[in-house]
């Protein structure tokens, strides 16, 4: 086999305090909208894999949840998540934004991932400096030297998720680190998350934008159904003609936030719904009846019986 008949395949895994930029990047280099993004963090709650297909490789990105020193129960779940996929990748992204220092929830990660990758046949930590059309270019030098400083990493590449620059050159050194082998996932497929996650994560994206910074991070979406629409008889709508009945449940922590997700006359939660129904529409190819209710699940966030019930 010579090396352009090489096929290489493998995980990489996207790590970061919030905010980091992890989702706007897997989205990136996907080239779709497979993990939802937001200005607040803390956005995503399950690890997101992304497909990247290429005639000489296959890239399974898994994205993760903010790592950070926890407060909260639920944090203290997700720092968990966060470890045990690391511990199965074969490359990990840690991303840095180049428009904020090197700071203390930096460093914490690094130390982190020394620990982790320590006496594990050395798995390569590419470090990302994210963001970089945001600042000038004498401020991107200056992060790369930062983040350098921060520890051994087998590679640190700048990257601009939004404007595009320096994707593919990223991609080229994560699928350098991998092993070679097959597809993971024939059939040229851009993610295995199944719908109704997918579907709940673009309803939640739209009420994080929707309420603005109003609301904290005690929002959890739940969907209850995804089912075609019928006729009055049941029988099938036309073709041309159908419609799936999505029925999502918003969960919140107090009464008073259930009245800031709804909005006066309902202003608001009718605001989140017309956002997140062209996405849902996109992803599931069919127009949508979108039923969305806002109930209080008290302190959920610290309630492991909770936490379970809300997919935890």
């Amino acid at each position: 086999m010579t090396t352009a008949d090489v096929h290489r395949s493998g995980f990489a895994c996207l790590v970061g305090r919030p905010n980091a930029g992890k989702s706007t990047l897997t989205n990136a280099l996907v080239g779709e909208k497979v993990a939802i993004t937001s200005g607040r963090p803390q956005t995503t709650r399950h690890t997101i894999r992304g497909i990247v297909n290429r005639p000489d490789a296959q890239l399974v990105l898994v994205d993760t949840p903010g790592l950070h020193r926890p407060r909260t129960l639920l944090g203290e779940r997700l720092n968990d998540l966060v470890r045990d996929t690391l511990t199965e990748v074969d490359v990990i992204v840690f991303c840095v934004p180049a428009d904020q220092k090197v700071g203390p929830g930096d460093r914490y990660i690094a130390s982190q991932l020394a620990d982790l990758t320590r006496g594990r046949r050395g798995t390569p930590v590419v470090v990302a400096v994210t963001k970089t059309d945001t600042v000038p270019r004498d401020r991107v030098a200056e992060q790369l030297l930062a983040v350098s400083a921060l520890g051994d990493w087998a590679d640190v590449v700048p990257v601009s998720a939004v404007r595009g620059q320096q994707v593919d050159v990223l991609t080229d050194v994560l699928v350098g680190h991998l092993p070679d082998g097959p597809e993971l996932y024939p059939g040229g497929e851009l993610t295995d998350e199944p719908e109704s996650v997918m579907v709940a994560e673009l309803v939640r994206e739209a009420a994080l934008e929707g309420v603005r910074d109003e609301l904290p991070h005690s929002l959890a979406v739940v969907v209850d159904e995804i089912v075609p629409r019928t006729r009055a008889d049941g029988s099938p709508r036309p073709a041309g003609d159908e419609l799936l009945d999505v029925r999502v449940d918003v969960y919140v922590e107090r009464d008073s936030q259930k009245a800031i997700v709804i909005g006066r006359g309902g202003s608001r939660l009718r605001d989140v719904g017309t956002r997140a129904r062209t996405g849902i529409e996109a992803l599931l190819g069919s127009r949508v009846y979108l039923d969305l209710h806002v109930k209080v699940a008290k302190d959920w966030q610290r309630d492991p019986k909770q936490l379970r019930r809300l997919g935890f």
